[in-house]
């Protein structure tokens, strides 16, 4: 047995053999972790070809010694350019035909670790820029928003495709639809804007021999059935700043979708070792039985997170998430 089919027996909703798998939305601590340094975003773009051919395969290098280290039974690959605010890019990104480029290296070297790689196809909330206009749009314009919806389906399943013929195996949306509040978007518009297109996505990469994950922050309690019933193998965050309760949810859709997640970032960042290992403690004894989880953090571990903190959690995982020798509850 191995770490892939752990990850593949969790996101089919399977208490997998040997451990828990470990997987991250994305993972930022690559130059904490190693001690080397991972080339990407602007720094990349400005390197000339030669070198930047050679950083791929230095990253290459270290993406996967460090997947290594910390057991990670899939690895997403860096995405393309977006930002978090304006004129404020992310951190895990390349440009263009350099992402593809990096996904041939990565495969090329990865054996049989899991390639995951965000494909959008699900609309989101608005960004800040854009907000107000949307809203409006939503009741005076609802043909614009089916378009917009429409786009994205289309351009994430192309997407999902070049990646699939990339070898990467996992695709995700990354679709916020809610906030601490709950739902953005309200039941009418859940029906008309999100739900079919997430369904007609799920199923598009499912037909393509690929599983299916969203990823969306906020408190989304109200949807995990819909979500279950969608053709999802698997929701990423279960976000507890937002208040959700990864046992309600498992008790809800466990055997139907498997829950991706739960250890809360900020304790990543600001938190103690031992917070940590209480925290992960806590999560894998309470949700290993039965499978249909992988442990991870509430969403990107960030460049902000400290290393002691991510290695504690992976000390947990190692005492407390393997299926053959791990603790039971008291």
């Amino acid at each position: 047995m191995s770490r892939k089919q752990d990850m593949v027996d969790a996101l089919l909703g399977r208490q997998p053999a040997q451990a828990v798998p470990v997987w991250e939305l994305e993972f930022h601590l690559w130059d904490q972790a190693s001690g080397g340094h991972v080339v990407l975003g602007e720094e990349f773009a400005a390197l000339s070809p030669a070198e930047q051919e050679r950083a791929l395969y230095a990253n290459a290098e270290i993406m996967l010694s460090v997947s290594e280290d910390l057991c990670f039974a899939a690895l997403t690959v860096p995405g393309g350019y977006w930002e978090i605010a304006p004129g404020q890019p992310a951190y895990y990104w390349l440009p263009g035909e350099a992402r593809v480029r990096q996904v041939k290296i990565l495969r090329q070297l990865a054996g049989d670790l899991i390639l995951v790689a965000g494909t959008g196809g699900v609309m989101s909330m608005p960004g800040a820029t854009e907000y107000v206009a949307f809203c409006y749009q939503l009741f005076d314009a609802p043909e614009a928003i089916d378009e917009r919806a429409q786009a994205t389906l289309e351009r994430g399943l192309q997407s999902a495709r070049q990646f699939r013929d990339l070898g990467v195996e996992a695709m995700f949306t990354a679709s916020d639809i809610a906030d601490n509040h709950g739902l953005f978007f309200n039941p009418t518009q859940m029906e008309r804007f999100i739900l079919p297109y997430l369904r007609r996505w799920a199923e598009g990469v499912r037909e393509i021999g690929c599983y299916a994950i969203l990823h969306t922050d906020g408190d989304v309690t109200t949807c995990l059935d819909a979500f279950a019933e969608s053709g999802l193998h698997a929701l990423q965050a279960i976000d507890p700043v937002a208040g959700m309760d990864i046992r309600a949810a498992k008790a809800r859709v466990g055997g139907r979708l498997c829950l991706c997640g739960n250890v809360d970032c900020g304790l990543l960042v600001s938190g103690t070792p031992q917070e940590v290992v209480e925290q992960t403690r806590n999560l894998l004894i309470d949700f290993r039985e039965g499978g249909g989880l992988v442990l991870g953090a509430s969403n990107a571990v960030q460049v902000e997170a400290s290393i002691a903190n991510y290695r504690a959690m992976i000390d947990a995982w190692r005492a407390y998430g393997q299926y053959d020798t791990a603790p039971q509850a008291t």
